[in-house]
Parts: C-alpha cells; structure tokens; sequence
C-alpha cells in the first residue's frame, strides 16, 4: 500500500489565509471531529524549509481526540508573503511576534496549545518568552535547546553558500543531487516520495523567500542556550522526538527535557520528523499531553 501524500490535507479541513493583526498568514485548519467533545486549540509551527502541510498526517488523529488544530507557514514560508531580500523581516523577535499575532486570532481570546517543529520550536520559544499568556501550552518536536550539531551547521552553511549565488531553482537541482540534510527534508524522506509529492516539494521549496532561509539557516546555526530562562515560565512543557536525530542528537534532548521539567517522548522507528516518519503514535502523545495540560 502506498503512503499517503503529505500535501494532501484530511477531509473538512480548510486551507485560507488568516488574518492577524501582523498580516495574513497561509494555514491548515482542521476541526475536532464531528460527534467529539471539543477540548481545545492548537497552534503548529513547521520547521525550516518546510511547511503547513508537515502536519497534515496528524490532523485528523488530533481531531479525533477533541482538538482543533492550526498549522500556519510562517512570514516568508511556502504561502505565506514576505520580503525577498530583507532578513531583518525574518529575525527571531519579528516571527515571534507573528506567532502571538496567530495565536491571538485562532484562540479568539481562549489559550491555545502551541507546537513547534525543529526551526518552529525555536520560534515558538522566542513566542512563549515573550508573552506566555495566549497559550495552554509547549510542545518542541524535535527542537533542541541551542544551535544544531556541527555536521548539521555545515550543510546548512552549504545551502546559504548556494543561495548566495543560485536561483531557488538551481538550488533545488542542487539538492537532488545530494543527500539532504535533516533540516532540509521536514516533509519527509525524499527518496519515499512518489512523484507528486516530489512535484509538491518543489513548489513548496520555490515559494519560500530567500531572505527567510538566510536568516532561519542563521538563527539554526546561532541559537543560544535560553532553556533556564524558559524553565522559569508557569507553562506545562513537552519534549517530543524520534528515537534519532542528528539534528539534535538525543542526549541534549533528554538533558532539555530535564531542565525544564518537561514530559519527554521519544517515538520510535522516527528520525528528526516523527510527525511525517510516525504520525499515529506521535499523535497519540501529542493529544496525551494536551490533555494532562488541560487538567
């Protein structure tokens, strides 16, 4: 049996453009299944180059658990407008900022849980130190608690080298040419994708904006240690990722967990996207946790 096409969203979801009081922004937004008792709203923030539709294998299981769910592309991401050339669009402040603005239109004054994906979780951090008040709260899905590993740095710094001198196009050749890093593959192994997920990925890749990737390739190599200072915020907390990540490797994930007195999950058989790698599981314990937050 074939997987099932990450791009395509479940049925009765709604893809449109949300207003904020900072713009609009691309989202997913799945309800909470027909018949079942709405227990809350969530906020999925994507990883870098990736997108909205990274979590389109766990609305539905999230649906039927009593969970409305919102998956957003962030400034500049996929299908949502931004700056082509302006980085100082993109700094981590700007898209926290961005994040409260989401938040604060979907939860229509109610907290919402919030979730982040690997670059996401870090936005979704900067969000929460901001300003915690707009969430239930934090789940970091394979998110670390600074910079990523060196290995990771150094294909990173591969791609911005590119970018500098390469259309998006010719930089997407590129990248089928080689084995892309973990950060560059949030929709999944690339080699399983069957031909239009292959088509879908290119269309996502070319609606990213330049400067976004610059910058979100920056902050990924940059990011400081500020897992003492999220520890301090009354949130309820969940470390979430697959058994392998090179990304972050898991020991920092298990230490972070640690410090912020978080729930930990590993799911296993997943790598650096268990939402795309092992969508049932790592829903069951996303919706585990939201409800032990709700209580």
């Amino acid at each position: 049996m074939s997987r099932p096409r990450t791009f395509v969203p479940p049925v009765g979801a709604r893809a449109y453009a949300l207003a904020t009081a900072r713009g609009e922004f691309a989202v997913i937004d799945a309800p909470a299944a027909t018949g079942v008792e709405p227990k809350g709203i969530a906020l999925l923030l994507p990883g870098f180059t990736g997108s909205k539709e990274d979590f389109n294998p766990l609305h539905e299981a999230l649906g039927a658990r009593g969970y409305r769910t919102v998956a957003v592309d962030g400034r500049g991401q996929f299908e949502s407008d931004g700056p082509e050339d302006d980085e100082s669009a993109y700094a981590q402040e700007e898209l926290a900022r961005d994040v409260l603005a989401q938040a604060a239109a979907v939860g229509d004054g109610r907290p919402v849980h919030l979730l982040g994906h690997s670059l996401g979780g870090q936005i979704a951090r900067a969000a929460v130190l901001l300003d915690h008040t707009p969430f239930r709260s934090l789940t970091l899905m394979s998110s670390g608690p600074a910079q990523i590993s060196v290995p990771q740095q150094q294909r990173v710094k591969l791609l911005r080298d590119a970018l500098a001198v390469l259309p998006m196009a010719g930089v997407w050749e590129a990248m089928q040419a080689m084995d892309a890093p973990e950060e560059l593959d949030e929709g999944g192994p690339q080699g399983q994708a069957d031909q239009e997920d292959q088509e879908d990925l290119r269309r996502r890749w070319l609606g990213n904006k330049p400067a976004q990737l610059l910058a979100g390739g920056r902050q990924l190599c940059t990011e400081p240690d500020r897992v003492d200072e999220l520890a301090a915020v009354p949130l309820p907390f969940h470390v979430l990722s697959g058994a392998r990540d090179d990304t972050w490797p898991l020991p920092l994930l298990d230490d972070m967990a640690l410090r912020l007195r978080a729930h930990r999950t590993v799911v296993e058989g997943a790598e650096h996207s268990p939402n795309t790698d092992r969508p049932a599981p790592t829903a069951e314990a996303i919706a585990a946790f939201w409800d032990s937050a709700n209580s």
